[in-house]
């Protein structure tokens, strides 16, 4: 058994070169103080970039109330959806933009929802005869006052978004908003999403096959097929747009 005499000398002047190794060699007595320095203004550096890099990936914490960039909500926003590309595409209008209930008015949030139906215009040849085409189109448009919505709309609607358990992905749409996304909700619907600052803009539609004149509690033999929901996206983008520029009182 090492007596504590032999564990001093062990580790004593004599073999602290030996036992620790080169790594950690004494300067001289004149230089400790200069090195300690040293020591402290790396450890200083290094904590800065550590902090420089959390602000730049997570924020620096100060809550900022998001950009409006100009629009307005209220409850005469539904005017906005003259949908002159889809209108063209589908037929004629059925009413005018209606304000659904629910709408929202709070110092955090103002909120509508709008919905118009579409229909294609009587005896067009589009469709088989005694068919018709209907289409349902709704907006909502949230209005961010005190939160910023970014990270709520890439959850809700960014690729991560399921639909029934189906692999279908939205798909983002450039240059409109500060994003936007497009999805095929089923074989009859589709969604266009977007961001921009503080707004968020929600386009849906659904179609559906009508028959002018239906035998008394009979139905059709066949139902014919309505158009592919592809066919709408590049005239939703476009009202989209028209929607977002007519919202914009700045």
């Amino acid at each position: 058994m090492i007596s504590e005499p032999e564990l001093i000398g062990e580790f004593g002047p004599e073999h602290t070169a030996e036992a620790v190794g080169d790594f950690d060699r004494k300067p001289a007595s004149g230089r400790r103080r200069g090195h300690g320095l040293l020591w402290g203004a790396a450890g200083a550096l290094v904590a800065s970039v550590v902090w420089a890099t959390a602000v730049f990936a997570y924020g620096d914490g100060v809550t900022r109330k998001p950009d409006p960039r100009g629009y307005r909500v209220d409850g005469r926003s539904c005017s906005a959806m003259q949908l002159k590309a889809l209108t063209a595409s589908v037929g004629k209008r059925e009413d005018a933009p209606a304000l659904a209930p629910g709408r929202i008015e709070h110092p955090a949030l103002d909120q509508v929802r709008c919905s118009i139906g579409l229909a294609s215009e009587e005896g067009s040849e589009t469709y088989a005869k005694g068919w018709s085409l209907y289409v349902q189109v709704g907006l909502t448009v949230d209005l961010y006052k005190e939160t910023d919505p970014r990270s709520e709309f890439e959850a809700r609607e960014g690729p991560s978004v399921l639909t029934d358990g189906e692999e279908k992905r939205p798909e983002l749409v450039p240059n409109l908003g500060d994003r936007a996304y497009l999805l095929v909700d089923d074989g009859e619907g589709n969604r266009l999403s977007v961001l921009d600052g503080a707004a968020v803009f929600t386009l849906t539609i659904s179609t559906s096959m009508n028959l002018a004149e239906p035998e008394a509690d009979e139905e059709p033999d066949e139902w014919p097929d309505g158009p592919a929901p592809e066919s709408f996206h590049a005239d939703m983008i476009s009202d989209m747009r028209d929607v977002m520029e007519k919202l914009k009182t700045a």
